[in-house]
């Protein structure tokens, strides 16, 4: 993994582990490496958003306002992502994503991931894997989370 900004790769973590080195640097070169420093807003919720972020270092928090109040939703670290809905069904953003330190993130649209995936279509199919398996995970998650609370509300209901 980079150190540097000044020659930043993607690292073998997250959804982009299955891939090898060159996959990764063939994958590099379809996106764009970014800078975010701390406090600086990446994503702002309700605006236009079409692309994949993967975050090579620092952390950075996903918040939104819910009656006008700011609820972190969650710590975004190291070989996570962001805007897996967004790649494949582009649209306003649900989440505002702060950096909370300095941060480097890798960033790719729908247009050049389709291109990757066209060019290295085995890498590219490991890839959507990832994104696959992590916006499951999520959604399991999301589940998990609405039914503890209709639980509570039906207990408080009772």
């Amino acid at each position: 993994m980079s150190t540097e900004f000044s020659s930043p790769e993607l690292p073998a973590k997250g959804i982009i582990e299955p891939l090898g080195d060159e996959d990764r640097q063939i994958l590099s070169s379809y996106g764009e490496f970014r800078p975010v420093h701390e406090r600086q807003v990446l994503i702002e919720e309700g605006h236009q958003q079409d692309s994949l972020y993967f975050v090579i270092s620092g952390s950075l928090h996903a918040t939104t306002m819910r009656g006008g109040r700011q609820v972190l939703l969650g710590k975004i670290t190291v070989g996570e992502t962001i805007g897996e809905i967004n790649i494949f069904h582009p649209g306003l953003a649900s989440a505002t994503v702060t950096a909370v330190e300095f941060s480097q993130v890798w960033r790719i649209d729908r247009g050049s991931l389709e291109d990757f995936m066209n060019v290295s279509p085995m890498p590219a199919a490991h890839l959507l894997i990832g994104i696959a398996s992590t916006l499951s995970r999520r959604l399991r998650d999301t589940n998990e989370k609405v039914a503890t609370m209709g639980q509570i509300l039906n207990a408080g209901l009772s």
